[in-house]
């Protein structure tokens, strides 16, 4: 059985629920789950053609699933880009977008404000490989331009950062990139493409953690890239169907359906971490509130512009202290004393969630490496959930209003 065809130039909220592949022949209105590792064959010759790439059609799951492929079209339709490969985690598709893209004696641009384990990967792993790396502000477009070497390949960036939520101008870096002869890729897992879309402004490759906002439930570890199908056919399949960053179908079909949702809840979640970042400003005991939709935050109108006048759903702040030494300890005081948020470093979930950046998602990069990214031991990061906000200012106040 096959789909209708949907027309052209759907809206967003649309495509999040429509987009996806041919319906079996059983006609299912919500989208099939094939656990299955391999597909029968019609005949021999079938399979030759079908294992040597001169046929469509799936073989084996390690490299194409139906229901694989529903996540990728979906994904792909939000971010307006042509195509999309799934892998197993965030972490996976850069890993993937790397080994695709990069040889000994190559070199890349990354954001020094970037999640640590990306940090960790591309200037620590890719290292041993040959791969030359320089770490930049996320925000001063002359350090990315100064940065660049006639073997620059590669600019990464994310925005907003975690857990600071610095916003770059994606299309100066583009320009930068594409001046260079080079890709700018742009981790969007922070904004989705329900408030951002970063080939609009001229990026190249976009990476998700489908394990965040897309999945929007904390169920399930996932991730994509998503760019053209000449870079997907020539540099990233090659390398997914020898080394196995496969994104499992159970979990495509739990992404696949969050996706269903997405657009509403990061409004509803952005609408939440506005108000709660408004009152964090104005308790006496944070030093300083990061949040692109206050007006306070340094780049408020670039975000305002880039991601469709909405700030995004994480928060984070600095609790007072007099005492340096007693940043950390105070910080912990206020986390422990929350009775609503789950304390875990995972975001993007319907319920909010606290944590430490620097003993925690950041914890792995050196001291010296978190103060570049301007990550201190009184930092506390909030992705802000789907709870009564009075809760959550009382959770947090729980702790605030009781440092000595």
């Amino acid at each position: 059985m096959t789909k209708k065809q949907l027309p052209d130039h759907l809206h967003l909220d649309t495509l999040a629920v429509r987009t996806a592949v041919d319906k079996s022949q059983y006609g299912e209105n919500s989208e099939a789950l094939y656990l299955t590792s391999s597909f029968v064959q019609p005949d021999a010759a079938t399979a030759a053609r079908r294992f040597a790439g001169e046929e469509e059609g799936y073989t084996y799951s390690r490299f194409g699933n139906p229901t694989v492929t529903g996540m990728e079209q979906r994904l792909a339709a939000l971010e307006g880009t042509e195509t999309c490969i799934g892998t197993s985690s965030g972490m996976a598709a850069i890993m993937l977008m790397c080994m695709g893209l990069l040889k000994a004696g190559d070199h890349v641009i990354c954001s020094q404000s970037v999640f640590g384990s990306t940090i960790k990967l591309i200037g620590g792993e890719f290292a041993k490989f040959g791969v030359e790396s320089s770490f930049v502000s996320q925000t001063d477009v002359g350090e990315w331009k100064a940065a660049v070497k006639p073997n620059t390949k590669l600019l990464f960036a994310e925005t907003p950062t975690n857990p600071l939520t610095d916003v770059c101008d994606i299309r100066a870096l583009a320009d930068v990139a594409h001046a260079a002869g080079a890709l700018l890729a742009v981790d969007n897992c922070f904004c989705s493409p329900a408030l951002q879309q970063p080939v609009k402004l001229g990026a190249d490759l976009i990476i998700h953690s489908g394990t965040k906002y897309l999945d929007g439930q904390g169920r399930v570890i996932a991730g994509a890239l998503c760019t053209t199908k000449k870079l997907i056919d020539e540099k990233f399949m090659p390398v997914m169907r020898s080394a196995g960053l496969t994104l499992s179908a159970f979990n495509a079909w739990v992404v696949l359906k969050g996706m269903e949702t997405l657009s509403i809840r990061m409004k509803a979640q952005s609408d939440n971490a506005l108000q709660l970042a408004s009152w964090l400003e104005a308790q006496p005991q944070v030093a300083r509130v990061y949040y692109p939709g206050l007006a306070s935050h340094p780049q408020h109108a670039l975000a305002m512009q880039q991601q469709c006048g909405i700030g995004g759903a994480v928060v984070s702040f600095d609790v007072k202290a007099g005492d340096p030494t007693q940043a950390r300890e105070r910080a912990f005081h206020v986390i422990d004393s929350t009775q609503v948020c789950s304390i875990t470093t995972n975001l993007g979930d319907t319920k909010t969630t606290i944590c430490h950046p620097a003993s925690t998602s950041h914890g792995r990069i050196t001291e010296l490496q978190r103060q570049a990214a301007g990550i201190g031991q009184g930092l506390i990061r909030v992705a802000v959930g789907l709870e009564n906000m009075e809760d959550l200012k009382a959770d947090l106040a729980r702790g605030l209003d009781t440092l000595s």
